[in-house]
Protein backbone atom coordinates (compact mmCIF):
# COMPACT_ATOMS: atom_id res chain seq x y z
CA UNK A 1 0.00 0.00 0.00
CA UNK A 2 1.40 2.90 -0.78
CA UNK A 3 0.43 6.63 -0.47
CA UNK A 4 -2.94 6.55 -0.91
CA UNK A 5 -5.90 5.88 1.81
CA UNK A 6 -6.78 2.23 2.79
CA UNK A 7 -10.12 0.70 2.05
CA UNK A 8 -11.88 -0.65 5.43
CA UNK A 9 -11.48 -3.85 3.78
CA UNK A 10 -7.42 -3.90 3.46
CA UNK A 11 -7.38 -2.34 7.53
CA UNK A 12 -8.92 -5.55 8.30
CA UNK A 13 -6.22 -7.37 6.73
CA UNK A 14 -3.53 -5.67 8.56
CA UNK A 15 -4.17 -5.17 12.44
CA UNK A 16 -1.46 -2.40 12.74
CA UNK A 17 -2.95 -0.25 9.86
CA UNK A 18 -6.26 -1.32 11.96
CA UNK A 19 -5.56 0.32 15.02
CA UNK A 20 -3.86 3.09 13.50
CA UNK A 21 -6.94 4.73 11.43
CA UNK A 22 -8.96 3.76 14.95
CA UNK A 23 -10.96 0.63 13.98
CA UNK A 24 -11.99 2.42 10.56
CA UNK A 25 -13.08 5.56 11.99
CA UNK A 26 -10.06 7.15 10.49
CA UNK A 27 -11.74 6.29 7.20
CA UNK A 28 -14.39 9.12 7.70
CA UNK A 29 -14.68 11.65 4.67
CA UNK A 30 -15.15 14.57 7.22
CA UNK A 31 -13.73 15.28 10.08
CA UNK A 32 -11.19 11.94 11.08
CA UNK A 33 -9.66 13.07 13.92
CA UNK A 34 -13.41 14.29 15.05
CA UNK A 35 -14.04 10.67 14.35
CA UNK A 36 -11.27 9.05 15.93
CA UNK A 37 -11.35 11.68 19.05
CA UNK A 38 -15.56 9.54 18.71
CA UNK A 39 -13.77 6.06 18.70
CA UNK A 40 -11.81 6.79 22.07
CA UNK A 41 -15.52 7.47 24.18
CA UNK A 42 -16.28 4.15 24.31
CA UNK A 43 -12.71 2.96 25.07
CA UNK A 44 -12.61 5.59 27.54
CA UNK A 45 -16.08 4.27 29.24
CA UNK A 46 -14.56 1.16 29.52
CA UNK A 47 -10.95 1.59 30.68
CA UNK A 48 -13.03 3.80 33.35
CA UNK A 49 -14.70 0.78 34.62
CA UNK A 50 -11.68 -1.24 35.19
CA UNK A 51 -10.01 1.18 37.83
CA UNK A 52 -7.61 3.90 37.50
CA UNK A 53 -4.45 1.00 37.83
CA UNK A 54 -5.86 -0.71 34.58
CA UNK A 55 -6.45 2.66 33.03
CA UNK A 56 -3.48 4.68 33.91
CA UNK A 57 -1.12 1.56 32.46
CA UNK A 58 -3.94 0.99 29.32
CA UNK A 59 -3.05 5.13 28.63
CA UNK A 60 0.80 4.15 28.83
CA UNK A 61 0.28 1.22 26.92
CA UNK A 62 -1.75 3.34 24.35
CA UNK A 63 0.56 5.77 23.97
CA UNK A 64 3.40 4.14 24.03
CA UNK A 65 2.84 1.50 21.55
CA UNK A 66 1.31 4.07 19.30
CA UNK A 67 4.65 5.59 18.53
CA UNK A 68 5.40 2.24 16.65
CA UNK A 69 1.97 1.92 15.16
CA UNK A 70 1.50 4.92 13.70
CA UNK A 71 5.15 5.10 12.43
CA UNK A 72 4.72 1.73 10.95
CA UNK A 73 1.52 2.92 9.30
CA UNK A 74 2.84 6.16 8.35
CA UNK A 75 5.65 4.46 6.44
CA UNK A 76 3.51 1.54 5.01
CA UNK A 77 1.01 4.00 3.59
CA UNK A 78 3.92 6.50 2.16
CA UNK A 79 2.17 9.27 4.41
CA UNK A 80 3.46 11.52 7.21
CA UNK A 81 0.55 11.77 9.60
CA UNK A 82 -2.17 10.90 7.45
CA UNK A 83 -5.24 12.47 8.15
CA UNK A 84 -6.63 9.16 8.62
CA UNK A 85 -4.12 7.57 11.43
CA UNK A 86 -5.88 8.68 14.58
CA UNK A 87 -4.36 6.10 17.47
CA UNK A 88 -2.97 9.32 18.49
CA UNK A 89 -6.60 11.16 18.79
CA UNK A 90 -7.32 7.99 20.66
CA UNK A 91 -4.16 8.36 23.36
CA UNK A 92 -4.96 12.27 23.57
CA UNK A 93 -8.17 12.00 24.93
CA UNK A 94 -7.91 9.18 26.69
CA UNK A 95 -5.32 11.42 28.94
CA UNK A 96 -7.82 14.66 28.75
CA UNK A 97 -9.98 12.64 30.70
CA UNK A 98 -7.56 11.40 33.47
CA UNK A 99 -7.96 13.91 36.66
CA UNK A 100 -11.59 13.96 36.51
CA UNK A 101 -13.91 11.54 37.78
CA UNK A 102 -16.41 9.99 34.91
CA UNK A 103 -19.49 12.15 34.17
CA UNK A 104 -20.97 12.62 30.45
CA UNK A 105 -20.64 16.31 30.94
CA UNK A 106 -16.96 15.49 31.44
CA UNK A 107 -16.80 13.33 28.24
CA UNK A 108 -18.74 16.46 26.64
CA UNK A 109 -16.24 19.04 27.45
CA UNK A 110 -12.93 17.03 27.80
CA UNK A 111 -14.13 15.92 23.71
CA UNK A 112 -14.60 20.23 23.11
CA UNK A 113 -11.09 21.05 24.48
CA UNK A 114 -9.58 17.92 23.06
CA UNK A 115 -10.67 19.13 19.72
CA UNK A 116 -9.79 22.71 19.81
CA UNK A 117 -6.24 22.12 21.38
CA UNK A 118 -5.94 19.62 18.35
CA UNK A 119 -7.29 21.24 15.65
CA UNK A 120 -5.95 25.06 16.45
CA UNK A 121 -2.59 23.38 17.16
CA UNK A 122 -1.28 26.74 19.86
CA UNK A 123 2.27 27.05 20.81
CA UNK A 124 3.84 24.46 21.77
CA UNK A 125 2.00 22.11 20.00
CA UNK A 126 2.07 23.46 16.38
CA UNK A 127 5.91 23.87 17.12
CA UNK A 128 6.18 19.95 17.75
CA UNK A 129 3.64 19.10 15.12
CA UNK A 130 6.01 20.93 12.51
CA UNK A 131 9.21 19.43 13.71
CA UNK A 132 9.20 16.32 15.13
CA UNK A 133 9.11 13.53 12.48
CA UNK A 134 7.92 9.35 12.76
CA UNK A 135 5.26 7.84 14.62
CA UNK A 136 7.12 10.06 17.93
CA UNK A 137 6.07 12.71 15.97
CA UNK A 138 2.59 11.78 15.10
CA UNK A 139 1.81 10.78 19.32
CA UNK A 140 3.49 14.00 20.59
CA UNK A 141 1.56 17.07 19.72
CA UNK A 142 -1.75 14.83 20.39
CA UNK A 143 -0.13 13.70 23.84
CA UNK A 144 0.38 17.72 24.43
CA UNK A 145 -3.07 18.71 23.22
CA UNK A 146 -4.11 15.79 25.48
CA UNK A 147 -2.58 17.39 28.47
CA UNK A 148 -3.21 20.79 27.94
CA UNK A 149 -6.89 19.68 27.50
CA UNK A 150 -7.17 17.89 30.85
CA UNK A 151 -5.45 21.02 32.30
CA UNK A 152 -8.32 22.82 31.10
CA UNK A 153 -10.71 20.10 32.41
CA UNK A 154 -9.59 19.78 35.46
CA UNK A 155 -9.75 23.49 36.15
CA UNK A 156 -13.28 23.53 35.26
CA UNK A 157 -14.12 20.81 37.06
CA UNK A 158 -12.41 22.42 40.32
CA UNK A 159 -13.67 26.01 39.55
CA UNK A 160 -16.68 25.84 37.66
CA UNK A 161 -18.57 22.59 38.49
Amino acid sequence: MTNKTPTFKQLLKNPVHLLAFGFGSGLAKKGPGTAGTLMAVPIYYGLFQMGENVYLTSLVIISFVGIWICGKTADDIGVHDHGGIVWDEIAGFLLTMLWVSFSWLNVLLGFIYFRVFDILKPWPINLLDRHVKGGFGIMVDDILAGLMAALCLYLTNQFIL
